[in-house]
């Protein structure tokens, strides 16, 4: 199959790789510092040579903010039967631009970043296919991920967006609050370099990619959600109620350990 990737960032580049394997890819990335480390795949100059190349499939993996405009951009160039696809991490602008579009489409979400996940082995990792994708679309990535060892699931665009706020948004969130209450002088434990270890990579982050997130309509209710356990925990310590706390770890504990009832 003939590939063509918009946007040579990590996941851009990772994925140029993985299908240069067993198909022809080009990439285009207007950032001529980010071509040179692409090998064994075709490099675009300029996004008119899409026209020339005749993708069957495209993959857009530019940030969220720039998506739609760049679908729009490169329309004129892409053949007919050509399937679009996404990497967004918030399904919400691009879902409202798949319902108009030309083309058949396919909307994926990897679960597992380039800052954390070992790219070289993603067995128990995660990525989702959302249900509203064109057949073909969704065959080509299930296959594509199961055969590195990933699991696989299907939302539709509604689904997705709302479990992302909980599963992205909230670990967000506590480690931007722990991040926000850092202190150089601290004389850290194992808990403590654990938790920096994640907000480190958390905020070597893409400004763009938390900006995805954060902004998700559905974000605000876990950071409430977040914020209300907060204000009873710090009731808790405040009236130095033990056996409250108690039942509140126990809470925690059930959470976090659903199927250890010991």
């Amino acid at each position: 199959m003939k590939i063509a990737i918009l946007g040579a960032g990590r996941m851009g580049s990772w994925l140029a790789k993985e299908f240069s394997k067993g198909h022809e890819v080009g990439v285009y990335e207007k950032d001529s510092t980010k071509r040179t480390v692409l090998e064994q795949v075709r490099v675009f100059e300029a996004l008119e040579e899409l026209a020339l190349f005749a993708p069957e499939l495209l993959v857009n993996t530019v940030s969220l903010d720039a998506t739609v405009p760049v679908f729009y951009e490169i329309e004129k160039y892409l053949p007919e039967d050509c399937i679009i696809a996404d990497l967004a991490s918030i399904k919400g602008v691009v879902a409202d631009y798949y319902r108009k579009c030309p083309f058949k489409f396919a909307s994926i979400h990897p679960m597992f970043g380039p800052t954390f996940a070992d790219l070289g082995s993603l067995k128990e990792e995660n990525a989702i296919v959302i249900k509203e994708s064109c057949p073909d679309g969704t065959v080509f990535f299930r296959q594509f991920f199961e055969k590195l060892g990933v699991r696989v699931f299907e939302y539709s665009f509604a689904e997705h967006d709302a479990m992302m706020a909980y599963s992205l948004t909230l670990p967000f969130i506590c480690s931007l609050a722990f991040s926000a209450c850092c202190d150089t002088d601290t004389v850290p434990g194992t808990t403590f370099v654990k938790h920096m270890n994640i907000a480190k990579g958390l905020l070597s982050e893409d400004d763009h990619l938390l900006a995805e997130i954060l902004f998700n309509p559905s974000s605000i209710r876990e950071l409430e959600r977040v914020t209300a356990k907060l204000e009873y925990l710090k009731h808790i310590i405040g009236e130095q109620d033990e056996e409250e706390l108690k039942d509140f770890l126990q809470r925690l504990r059930n959470n976090v350990f659903p199927g250890d009832h010991s």
